[in-house]
């Protein structure tokens, strides 16, 4: 291992510190000149990270001790750019690895890359047109080189990304979905599942994208509700009596796509619906193209829906196929594998299907042959890499068969060997399990995992193996066809938990590092990747692929919308890693993350994790600067002298060890939100806002056993404070750690110990009692209202005042007189009166907190008068906002129609103006006493 060494930074320590003080909220006061005044991450952020990768310490080793602990990135595709859906998703992750590690657990985190089939695919051929070409053009093994040079030359990129974010993948592990090993697995899973007879191939309907010329499997292709039109289209009826006078001269069905009539074979009616009796021996004629139609009569019809009677193509509908199946219906394929219409369709062949619709509507309007039209909103798919509308379509494909494979994963969550976080995803789970459909496999392009299946030209044998045959393994002859087909990107995918561990051999790092413990993903890929690993690691390795399932939410923009490029509304993660650090943006997603909730993102609320990295800065400067010896005190636990420390000192070591704990439970529940908002408000609202500006009395003091078990506090606060930060900012929480001096013997903070709560024997040596706590709890609860006082009459909060407390029980005067200069230093206050009993003789501003009330004297501070035209003024507007709202609110058509959000934001509105209006009368009632 190399020697460690602190990247570049100007954050040393002088014995000889300047006299001024060094104020940690604003700054205002000089500062240390051998330390830099403000945090540069760009200074050091990449220097760590280089720092971590030469020694080691993402490496996982499975001949060391420790609890294993391992995680599986879902693979980015390899055409991917680092969006902010994926700095969410790694942040997660890298929070837990980083947890686990400093646990002591022996952890892993392994990363890599999809090939992403269609859509690396595309990229190429894009690249192709440009050069005039097409891959037909080059053929299939010269395209499939030069995707592999595209790969080479671009498909790091999205690696080197996630190394920008701070992500402590185990490098060393990257696999890529078609390297050599994971390609053999691919391999030897399609040959069992084959064997097994679980692998078909048949002729079904597919969702098909023109576009892409491939078949999508159900959960590729996305349906979105659009407004399209509904045609009721007249089909014309001759009886088979010329005499038969109660047949109708036509019958009506109804289409959204009137260019699938051209494949139409029959006339579909319920059983028992005896309005079309008469039909049954007539001819049917398809329109504009002649073609006779059988009458069949099938359950799945609803007789109540529309005229009773359906179109039945079974070439171009999943529920026509089945019909045609029930009655041994021809199949007539009217479109091309590009959307274009072929021979079948007559004299439409060539056209564009959308171009075949319009002209296939203006001939039955010639012929009189449409009924009627009708707005009609409908879910359309379409193709989740190009958006281009999917076409069912006949088409002969490879399929798994799910069921049997679904079964044990079904019952692998409902027993709880797997769970979801958050729960209700587990009802979505079971739900598409229960129903699951078989998957269809094979796509229709290039790159990607052959299908493994041979055909001999001699005997017409086929099998599969996993490897390229030399000979039929039937009769001998070496003229094999393989199958043209590829097989489904996810088909790679569902083996990633174990393939990517070494399988189909039995290596070390499988039996170490399997089952993996935590997946971190996405909602939409549930059923695409999720439920299929489940199955996979069920059916290949007998055990459970993961134990732990969070489904974190989707980032939105400010109005709620998905980010996109055509709204330009997206953010760049590493725009924003560059303006603000790596370590902002992490910390700033986790202070919006709500457990498995959407987070509402702009560039502004990354200023949270800036400001929050710059407070941790400003508080190493403060302590450094009153430190002769850096970090002597930090690591491990010191020995307090109880007698030496003061109740604001117990109180700090009271919270920092509940901090601790509710960090590690809210990790451990996945509740990444939480533990972001516990060490805020621990870090900035405690540590900072209260024991920083206590602290200062004592190390400016004359008495050095106080200024001793003040710094003392001070480390071992802000030493714990770091480690718990560290899995959420890594960057600056390590240079803070070697900068002051905690990290001599744990040369990084990733090694480091994770913090342990203090036991109550401990806290008992430490004489930290409940009523100490209790005590300070009650002080920064008066010292928060005593500010909200001088905000109430527009008093800055660095303005001195004179202030009178009114001490509710006997049980805290004490206390409070003898941390009465403590207390009047928090309340910048000009004098502290005391009370036991009795009410102030003059009226002032008060609150009442739980020790007692705290007044406020506005002598010299406020012109009544004025400060009387002032509230006055901003009552009146309040009250002209309110009653705008209430006119809002008791407008019944705007109750009616507006959006439920819109008119709930009216309603909150009212709550928080009636709120505003009572205080501001509550303000001028006390100063027309004071008049």
């Amino acid at each position: 291992m190399s020697e460690v060494r602190r990247p570049e930074h100007r954050f040393t320590r002088t014995a000889t510190r300047t006299e001024d003080e060094l104020d940690c909220m604003n700054e205002k006061t000089s500062q240390p000149e051998t330390m830099d005044k403000r945090y540069d991450p760009k200074a050091i952020e990449d220097a760590w990270y280089a720092r971590w990768l030469e020694n080691g310490l993402f490496r996982g080793d499975p001949d060391q001790g420790g609890e294993p602990y391992s995680v599986m990135i879902p693979p980015p595709n390899v055409t991917g750019v680092l969006h902010m859906g994926h700095a969410l998703n790694n942040t997660f992750q890298d929070i837990l690895v980083r947890w686990r590690r400093m646990q002591g657990r022996n952890a892993v985190w392994v990363p890599g890359t999809d090939h992403a089939g269609i859509a690396t695919q595309n990229v190429v051929e894009r690249a192709l047109r440009k050069e005039g070409l097409s891959r037909e053009d080059l053929g299939r093994d010269a395209f499939l080189e030069r995707v592999w040079d595209w790969k080479e030359t671009h498909g790091d990129a999205i690696v080197n990304q996630l190394k920008k974010l701070g992500c402590c993948c185990d490098w060393d592990r990257l696999r890529f979905t078609m390297d050599a090993g994971l390609s053999e697995a691919v391999a030897e899973v399609f040959v069992r599942l084959y064997d097994k007879g679980l692998i078909y191939r048949g002729q079904y309907i597919v969702n098909w994208c023109p576009r892409c010329r491939t078949a999508l499997s159900d959960e590729e292709s996305e349906h979105r509700a659009e407004q399209g039109k509904l045609w009721r289209l007249r089909y014309p009826v001759k009886p088979a009596d010329a005499a038969d006078t109660t047949a109708p001269d036509y019958i009506v069905v109804a289409t959204t796509r009137p260019e699938t009539m051209l494949g139409d074979t029959a006339i579909a009616v319920h059983p028992d619906d005896e309005r079309y009796r008469t039909l049954e021996n007539a001819t049917i004629t398809l329109p504009l193209v002649g073609r006779v139609l059988r009458v069949i009569r099938d359950d799945y019809v609803d007789p109540a829906f529309g005229t009773g009677a359906v179109k039945v193509t079974p070439a171009h509908d999943p529920n026509d196929f089945a019909m045609g199946q029930r009655h041994d219906l021809p199949s007539v394929s009217v479109m091309n594998e590009d959307g274009t219409m072929n021979e079948a369709a007559g004299p439409y062949a060539g056209m564009d299907r959308f171009e075949c619709r319009k002209a296939v509507l203006r001939d039955l309007k010639e012929q009189g042959l449409i009924d009627g039209v009708e707005d009609h909103s409908h879910a359309v798919g379409h193709c989740y890499r190009c958006e281009t509308v999917v076409e069912p379509r006949l088409s002969a494909q490879w399929f798994v068969a799910m069921k049997e494979l679904a079964r044990p994963a079904v019952e692998a969550v409902k027993s709880g060997q797997i769970d979801f976080t958050p729960a209700r995803w587990t009802k979505v789970y079971l739900e598409w399990m229960e129903n699951i459909r078989d998957w269809c496999i094979s796509r229709q392009i290039w790159w990607g995992h052959r299908i493994p299946v041979y055909t001999c030209q001699a005997c017409a044998h086929e099998w599969a193996a996993p490897k390229q045959p030399d000979t039929c393994p039937k009769c001998g002859a070496n003229d094999l066809r393989q199958d043209e087909d590829v097989l489904d990107t996810w088909f790679s995918s569902w083996l990633w938990p174990f393939s990517t561990l070494g399988w189909p051999q039995d290596t070390a790092d499988l039996q170490r590092y399997y089952p993996t413990h935590d997946l971190v993903t996405a909602s939409e890929i549930i059923f695409f990747w999720v439920a299929r690993m489940i199955m996979a690691g069920l059916e290949f390795k007998g055990e459970i692929p993961f134990r732990h399932v969070y489904i974190h939410g989707t980032v939105r923009d400010e109005q709620g919308r998905k980010m996109s490029k055509s709204l330009g509304n997206v953010i760049d993660p590493l725009a924003i890693i560059d303006t603000y650090s790596a370590d902002a943006l992490r910390f700033s997603l986790m202070m919006l993350a709500a457990t498995g909730q959407d987070i509402y993102l702009s560039n502004d609320k990354f200023e949270i994790g800036r400001n929050f990295g710059t407070k941790l800065w400003n508080v190493a400067r403060y302590i450094a600067m009153h430190s002769d010896r850096a970090g002597e005190v930090g690591m491990p636990v010191p020995d307090f002298d109880p007698q030496q420390l003061a109740s604001d000192d117990k109180h700090i070591l009271w919270t920092l060890q509940n901090a601790i704990r509710q960090c590690t439970d809210n990790l451990e529940k996945l509740r990444f939100g939480d533990v972001a908002h516990v060490l805020y408000e621990f870090v900035w609202g405690q540590f900072c806002d209260w024991y920083i500006e206590y602290s200062k009395a004592s190390l400016y003091g004359a008495d050095p056993q106080r200024k001793n078990a003040v710094l003392k506090t001070l480390h071992y606060v802000f030493s714990n404070a770091l480690r718990l930060l560290h899995p959420i900012m890594p960057f600056v929480t390590e240079e803070l750690w070697h900068a002051m001096g905690y990290g001599t013997q744990n040369d990084f903070i990733m090694r480091a110990p994770w913090p342990e709560s203090a036991d109550d024997e401990t806290l008992k040596a430490w004489g930290i009692a409940r009523t100490d706590v209790d005590y300070v709890d009650g002080k920064h609860e008066l010292m928060r209202a005593a500010r909200a006082l001088k905000a109430d009459y527009g008093i800055a909060d660095a303005k001195e005042a004179d202030y009178t407390v009114k001490v509710g029980t006997p049980v805290w005067a004490e206390t409070i007189e003898a941390d009465r200069i403590a207390l009047q230093a928090g309340l910048r206050a000009r004098s502290l009166t005391l009370l036991a009993k009795s009410d102030p003789k003059t009226v002032m501003p008060s609150a009442v907190v739980k020790l007692g009330t705290v007044y406020l004297s506005l002598d010299g501070l406020v012109d009544v008068e004025a400060e009387q035209r002032r509230l006055s003024d901003q009552l009146a507007k309040v009250s002209g906002d309110l009653a705008k709202v209430n006119a809002k609110l008791n407008n019944i058509a705007f109750v009616s129609k507006a959006k439920p959000d819109v008119v709930q934001h009216q309603k909150t509105r009212k709550e928080e103006l009636v709120a505003r209006q009572d205080k501001l009368n509550r303000l001028l009632e006390t100063l027309a006493q004071m008049a």
